[in-house]
C-alpha cells in the first residue's frame, strides 16, 4: 500500500473530524462555565479544581494510552476513545450536583491523551517527507475546534441549556467512534518508512520494553522531552489568561476582546499546517530543516509578542496586527516536533514515545497558569507573559539548536535500523516464493 494512497488521504479527513470536535467538547466548559457556576452555586476556585482535574487524570493516561496502542491494533482503540469520549461527556451532563459533577469531568481527560495513536498510524500511512504537512493539517483543527465550543456555547446554551450542548457534543462522540471502528483500518507498523516503499510489509511489530528504555538514551529525544516542560509554558499562558487580560489591563470592551481574539486563533490555526509544510520542505534538504523552522517560529514568536505587548492600549489595530504575527509563528514548532519525534523512533514504539512528550508537556501546561497569577499579582500579567513567555520560548530555541547538532547522527540509526527489517523483510518473502515454485 502507498502511504499518500486516496485511503490514507481519506484516514486524515476521518481523524480531521475526530479531533475537531472532540477539542470542541474538550474546550466548550470555557464558554459554559458562567452557567455551570450558578446552577451549581461554586466559586471560580472550584470550578478551576474541574479543569485540573481532566488534565491530571490526561496526564496519568497518557503512558498508558501509548502502551496500548504500540501493543494493539489502533484504529480500534481510537474507536474505544471516542465511545469514552462521547459516554463521559454525557454523564457529565446529568451530574446532579457539583461533586459528581467533578468526577464525571475529570473522567474526561481519559480520552484527551489518546492522541498518540492518531498520529501513530498516520505516520505508517504517509513517509518522512510528507508527516509535517499532514500532522500540520490534523493539528489545525485544535484552534478551530476552540471556536467552535466557544460558538456552540454562547449560541445554544440560551437555548437548550449547557446539559443539553453536552449531550450533542456527547453524541458526536458515539458517531465518531462508529465511523472509526469501521472506516479505519490498522497497516503494519513501519510500511511507509522509505527502506519499505517497494515490499509488500508483512511483519507485524509489536510494543517492546527493551526498544522503549532505549528511547532515553537517544540525545534528541532526551533534548526534545525537555524542551517540551517548557514549550507549553506560553501556550496555557496565554490560553487561560489573555482574554483577562485584554479587558483588565487593555480596557477592550467585550466585543473588541471577541474580534481580536476571533482574528487571531484564526491566524494560529493556519500557522500549524504552514509551519508543517515548511518543515518538510527545508527536511528535504536538511535533516536539521524541522527543528530550523522550529528555532525560527518559537524565536520570532518571542520577538512578536514582545512588540504586541508594548503597543499602546489605543492603538488596538497596530496591537490586533502583531498579535496576529505573533498567533501565525507560535504552531510553528508543533507538527515539526512530532515529525522529528518519529523521524528517529522505531515504529512501534512511537505511540510511547510521543506519550511521553505529552505526559512531560501535562506537567508544565499545569504549571504555567499558576506561575502567570503570582507574577501578575506582584506586577501585571504584561510583566507575566513577557517574562514566561519569551524566556521560555528563547529557551527552546536554545534547545532546538542542541537537538539539530544530534538529530543527524539519530536519523542515521533509525534508517540503519529500518534497512535491517527491509532485508530481512525481502529474504523471508524471497524464500516463500521460493518455496511456492
Amino acid at each position: 500500500m502507498k502511504s499518500t494512497s486516496r485511503y490514507g488521504w481519506l484516514v486524515v479527513t476521518i481523524f480531521f473530524f475526530f479531533v475537531l470536535l472532540h477539542q470542541a467538547d474538550k474546550l466548550l466548559i470555557g464558554p459554559l462555565t458562567e452557567n455551570i457556576i450558578k446552577e451549581f452555586n461554586i466559586t471560580k476556585t472550584q470550578m478551576g479544581v474541574v479543569s485540573m482535574g481532566a488534565m491530571i487524570v490526561g496526564a496519568i493516561f497518557y503512558p498508558l494510552w501509548g502502551y496500548l496502542y504500540d501493543r494493539y491494533t489502533r484504529p480500534k482503540l481510537l474507536a474505544l476513545a471516542s465511545l469514552i469520549w462521547g459516554a463521559t461527556t454525557w454523564l457529565n451532563a446529568i451530574a446532579p450536583n457539583y461533586s459528581t459533577f467533578l468526577v464525571t469531568r475529570s473522567s474526561t481527560g481519559v480520552d484527551d491523551s489518546s492522541y498518540p495513536g492518531l498520529f501513530s498510524l498516520i505516520s505508517d500511512y504517509f513517509g518522512p517527507k510528507v508527516r509535517g504537512k499532514v500532522y500540520g493539517l490534523l493539528q489545525f483543527t485544535q484552534p478551530l475546534g476552540y471556536l467552535l465550543g466557544m460558538v456552540l456555547g454562547l449560541l445554544l446554551s440560551g437555548v437548550i441549556g449547557w446539559r443539553g450542548v453536552f449531550y450533542i457534543t456527547g453524541s458526536l462522540g458515539i458517531v465518531m467512534a462508529v465511523v472509526i471502528f469501521y472506516g479505519v483500518k490498522e497497516v503494519p507498523r513501519g510500511q511507509s518508512e522509505p527502506e519499505m516503499t517497494d515490499l509488500d510489509v508483512k511483519a507485524h511489530y509489536r510494543f517492546d520494553w527493551k526498544i522503549a528504555r532505549d528511547l532515553f538514551k537517544k540525545p534528541s529525544l532526551q533534548l526534545l522531552f525537555i524542551q517540551g516542560f517548557f514549550g507549553v509554558f506560553p501556550w496555557n499562558a496565554i490560553t487561560i489568561w489573555f482574554f483577562y487580560y485584554l479587558g483588565s489591563e487593555r480596557g477592550f470592551d467585550p466585543d473588541t476582546q471577541l474580534i481580536v481574539m476571533v482574528i487571531a486563533v484564526l491566524i494560529l490555526a493556519a500557522g500549524y499546517p504552514i509551519g508543517g509544510s515548511l518543515g518538510d520542505f527545508f527536511f528535504k534538504r536538511d535533516r536539521r530543516g524541522r527543528l530550523i523552522v522550529s528555532m525560527i517560529g518559537v524565536f520570532l514568536g518571542a520577538i512578536f509578542l514582545w512588540l504586541t505587548l508594548n503597543v499602546p492600549n489605543e492603538n488596538v489595530l497596530l496591537f490586533t496586527i502583531l498579535l496576529g504575527c505573533t498567533a501565525l509563528f507560535m504552531p510553528f514548532a508543533s507538527p515539526n516536533v512530532i515529525s522529528t519525534v518519529y523521524d528517529i523512533t522505531l515504529p512501534e514504539v512511537r505511540s510511547t514515545a510521543v506519550s511521553v512528550q505529552y505526559f512531560i508537556e501535562s506537567i508544565g501546561a499545569a504549571t504555567a497558569p499558576l506561575i502567570v497569577g503570582l507574577i501578575a499579582d506582584q506586577t501585571s500579567l504584561k510583566n507575566a507573559f513577557l517574562l514566561i513567555c519569551i524566556s521560555t520560548w528563547l529557551l527552546c530555541a536554545i534547545f532546538f539548536f542542541f537537538t539539530s547538532r544530534y538529530i543527524k547522527g539519530d536519523i542515521d540509526t533509525l534508517r540503519g535500523e529500518m534497512s535491517q527489517r527491509a532485508d530481512k523483510e525481502r529474504m523471508t518473502q524471497q524464500a516463500s516464493l521460493e518455496e511456492v515454485a
